[in-house]
């Protein structure tokens, strides 16, 4: 994109939503003053307006929206608009009540929250597409403008009847002819034949189990639907200001929206992340989660990503909400820069009255401008003030962990050999046994090109496309190294069972004659295996065909039977996880892959607890523990936090952090700071 003008240029994005219509205008002046104290340089501004910009039909209320935005500007702070879409007002809602989504079982979600609108709804996109083109006509010139963001967390479902007459479209589309759907929806099982088009309806309350195909395509449908609201909004704002970038939030690893496709159409890719504060210390879930979400959206991104939300503190929509001990804040914002954020935002700056999310934390609390969290927002700002080498920095990777939106909803279907199967969790398990031995991955889509990486994992992929089974034959032939998770490529895009139960390409690969059966196993037992570690969840009856056995099972029906084989297919190395491995041997198993693939973690011989990172020529260096540990470093750095020089070893403190300079640096690798975004699409 054109470089961020003047006000931003050379700095990390710092900031965070701004909702001055919930105060008088007489406090407008001090948001300014605090925000440039604390160095803030972005806000979002407009996220949940519509109702005060339109109070009523056509009527446009900008004059505080006007007042705001000069006061930004003349503040030196820059402005990410949002178009206020998400949140309809009620007049919309009672005037035109075909706008409001409804449920699986036909109830109507009424107003009086926000996100109340049917994707599918032309009334709503017309008035969605009317104030956007207001907005993008009174200030898509604006000296503030730094950024456009459309809507807000997208992902409201619904199954009303105007719904059901644009997925009829939608099918018409990918299939064709109803021919073509009904075999690809297998609708000869219970005597589901479709005869016309107008008899299809979503997947609604049925009488017992729903067309698992059918399901699948209203997931799809779902996310496109929703994605065709956002690039009709965006190419709104982007003929009015064709210089400023356009974002949308993404909620983190959202089941929801296919994120593949919807990066694609942003120009910034940006996500909300709220980790669990319980989870500081000890239990590693709050920062492995960050980690998680950090690294998908930076592969999202292909490159730098916002931080758009987090939490300054507490939250308010967990049953019990601690707020952050002190410190977490700052090592979760470093910890998301390390990990390719050039912006950090908060939700929001200043903290609510009112409302629903009026014990949410803002980076100015309640108890106002002397408080300690407010300092912690200060220092917090400062010290990303001091990060301009960062702007633009690549964070590479030698792992690439394949996820896929369509095998996540497929995966999802009733009807499946255990309910205790959860997609979400066997990723998160499988990216934090890496994230926990320091080696870097990036996520990537199973058909993408995977020649740039030496390892590539598959925590879990029921469905594969053909393109994607080709792919992953030719990688591991080519001299790749596989490491492919239980009840994977059993089924192709259209939720069929494959010919054997597992692709006979990928059982080539993997060096296996068969998976007879599938065993899973009750919740909360364990099945022992013969390295005497456990595993859980899962099992299978596995017949080879050329692989290893490298463990098996000990006991059960399956003792005896391999658990985990290792195969040499062309050049390169194919291994299969038939069971859920207890944690520790998971992260054994994959390093022990990773090393025999040459791949090394970030730094080796660090204290438990102690995240490294690699950003271009910086070493981030992240301690999630109580404890404070000292860290060995290869050769001499610099402290860009303090500037302080460590010749051979570095202390952080209990939650503390250091991100790192070598003295041997050179040339800088990072990019021309001024620029840290991609260009808008033309």
């Amino acid at each position: 994109m054109a470089a961020l003008n003047d006000a931003t240029r050379g700095r990390l994005l710092f900031g965070g939503d701004y909702n001055p219509e919930q105060w008088p205008a007489e406090v407008w002046p001090q948001d300014i003053r605090l925000m440039k104290e604390a160095g803030v340089n972005l806000a979002t501004v407009g996220v949940f307006s519509w109702a005060t910009i339109e109070p009523r039909p056509g009527a446009r209320e900008f004059g505080w929206l006007d007042t705001v935005l000069d006061l930004l500007h003349e503040g030196g702070i820059g402005v990410c608009l949002a178009t206020p879409t998400a949140s309809p007002p009620p007049w919309l809602g009672a005037q035109h009540p075909e706008t409001l989504p409804r449920d699986r079982d036909g109830t109507v979600i009424w107003y009086g929250s926000r996100n109340q609108f049917c994707a599918s709804s032309p009334v709503y996109r017309e008035h969605a597409a009317r104030i956007t083109a207001d907005l993008a006509v009174r200030y898509g010139s604006h000296p503030a403008l730094r950024m456009w963001h459309i809507n807000n967390e997208y992902g409201t479902a619904c199954w009303c009847d105007t719904t059901a007459r644009h997925f009829r479209t939608w099918l018409r589309e990918r299939y064709g002819s109803l021919a073509a759907l009904n075999t690809a929806w297998g609708t000869a099982f219970w005597s589901q034949r479709y005869d016309s088009w107008d008899e299809i309806v979503p997947p609604r309350r049925a009488q017992y189990l729903n067309n698992p195909a059918q399901s699948l395509d209203f997931s799809r449908f779902t996310s496109d639907a929703l994605l065709e609201c956002f690039v009709a909004e965006r190419d709104i704002v982007a003929a009015h200001s064709p210089d400023i970038p356009v974002t949308t939030n993404f909620m983190p690893l959202f089941v929801g929206q296919d994120g593949w496709r919807w990066a694609a159409e942003e120009d910034v890719v940006s996500v909300d992340i709220y980790p669990d504060p319980a989870a500081s210390f000890d239990d590693p879930a709050g920062p492995a989660h960050g980690a998680l979400v950090q690294d998908l959206t930076r592969s999202q991104a292909g490159g730098p990503w916002m931080l758009m939300e987090q939490a300054a503190s507490a939250v308010n929509f967990r049953p019990v909400n601690q707020p952050k001990p002190a410190g977490v804040t700052r090592l979760w914002s470093l910890q998301a820069v390390a990990r390719g954020a050039d912006g950090v935002c908060f939700f929001q700056w200043r903290a609510s009255r009112q409302g629903s999310e009026k014990f949410h934390s803002a980076m100015l609390p309640h108890s106002g401008e002397g408080s300690p969290a407010f300092a912690r927002i200060r220092d917090l700002g400062a010290e990303l003030g001091r990060l301009a080498p960062v702007l633009g920095g690549e964070v590479t990777a030698d792992i690439a962990v394949l996820h896929d939106w369509s095998a996540w909803w497929a995966t999802q279907q009733p009807g499946s050999p255990s309910a205790e199967l959860d997609y979400r969790a066997i990723l998160s398990a499988w990216h934090h046994a890496l994230w926990q031995r320091n080696l870097t991955c990036d996520f990537a889509h199973p058909e993408a090109d995977l020649g740039g990486y030496r390892m590539v994992v598959i925590p879990q992929l029921y469905l594969l496309t053909d393109a994607a089974l080709d792919n992953l034959a030719a990688y591991v032939a080519g001299g790749g190294t596989l490491v492919s998770g239980f009840f994977t490529g059993v089924a192709d895009e259209d939720d069929r069972v494959r010919e054997g139960g597992t692709d006979a390409r990928l059982r080539e690969v993997l060096g296996l004659a068969a998976v007879h059966e599938w065993w899973p196993l009750p919740a909360g037992s364990a099945v022992h295996l013969t390295d005497g570690t456990t595993g859980a969840l899962w099992s299978e009856d596995l017949e080879p065909a050329g692989a290893e056995t490298v463990t098996a099972y000990a006991d059960g029906e399956l003792a005896g039977r391999p658990a985990v084989t290792r195969h040499t297919y062309g050049r390169g190395t194919a291994w299969y996880v038939s069971t859920l491995p207890e944690p520790p041997a998971l992260a054994e198993l994959l390093a022990s892959a990773a090393g025999a693939a040459g791949v090394t973690p970030v730094l080796p011989g660090l204290p438990p607890g102690v995240e490294a990172v690699r950003r271009g020529e910086l070493l981030f260096l992240l301690n999630h523990s109580r404890e404070q540990v000292t860290v060995p470093l290869p050769h001499p750095h610099t402290d860009l936090l303090t500037g302080h020089a460590h010749p051979a070893g570095i202390s952080l403190d209990r939650l503390g952090a250091a991100v790192l300079t070598p003295h041997t640096q050179g040339s800088r690798t990072c990019a021309d700071s001024s620029s840290p975004w991609p260009a808008p699409r033309p």
